[in-house]
């Protein structure tokens, strides 16, 4: 299996970004890591592995991403503002400066953006911001309003509804969505949720999924038993979705 190792200094974010890129060729994938996680953690867990045949074959190339959570969304120690301005920087890495990579290391038409858990949320609202970029979103265990408290988890934004926040939420843009252009853009892509019965995003992926088919987005949806949140099913789920 291909593996390969970059690493260089984002002007956009100004600090050093490293990612991961398996295989040679094949669909082109945008790997988002999951809450708080690594760009190496997918392979740490075994989930490029599950997918080595697929790689091998030359059927998908990943791009296995770092994030910055810990400096946005995850961030106690700054405003609600300055979270959700510091992902906005991270967008325009994505946009600027990885996407370029990809570009030059694969020469197909096909990109798809997927992610677990916190990855799932940065796929998929990254795929229906920029839909005309892509041809496939996977979220797998994901939320998709960072702005409720499902469970354990908080709103990572305290209660901040500004139109920066807003128009980072698919659940909460996606209804409103008139555009036709990015509307057709949008109902273009292959969206796949997939989430597990006890997990407490299930009520979260059932309203976004009827959100989407009010709005004519077709989604396929899936339901795993137990809560299906760790590295165990993922490597499971993903082989089947990607």
């Amino acid at each position: 299996m291909n593996r390969e190792y970059h690493k260089w200094f984002s002007t956009r974010l100004q600090r050093d970004m490293e990612l991961l890129v398996f295989g040679h060729s094949g669909r082109a994938v945008i790997f988002f890591p999951t809450r708080m996680a690594r760009f190496y953690d997918y392979e740490n867990w075994g989930i490029v592995n599950s997918l080595k045949s697929k790689i091998d074959r030359g059927e998908i190339q990943l791009f296995c991403v770092d994030s910055i959570d810990g400096e946005s969304f995850y961030n106690p120690y700054v405003s609600a503002s300055a979270r959700i301005s510091r992902h906005l920087q991270y967008e325009d890495y994505l946009l600027n400066e990885v996407m370029p990579l990809i570009r030059s290391k694969n020469n197909g038409d096909y990109l798809m953006a997927a992610g677990c858990s916190m990855g799932a949320y940065h796929a998929v609202n990254f795929a229906m911001k920029y839909p005309w970029l892509f041809k496939k979103t996977v979220g797998i265990s994901g939320r998709y309003d960072l702005t409720k408290s499902p469970g354990e988890f908080r709103d990572l934004l305290d209660g901040d509804h500004s139109e920066n926040v807003y128009f980072n939420m698919p659940a909460q843009y996606i209804p409103n969505l008139n555009d036709e252009y990015l509307l057709g853009a949008v109902r273009n892509l292959e969206v796949i949720l997939a989430v597990g019965e006890t997990d407490p995003f299930l009520p979260d992926n059932q309203e976004f999924s009827r959100i989407l088919w009010n709005k004519g987005i077709s989604n396929n949806f899936y339901i795993w038993g137990s809560n299906a949140h760790r590295p165990h099913y993922w490597r499971q789920m993903v082989p089947c979705y990607l």
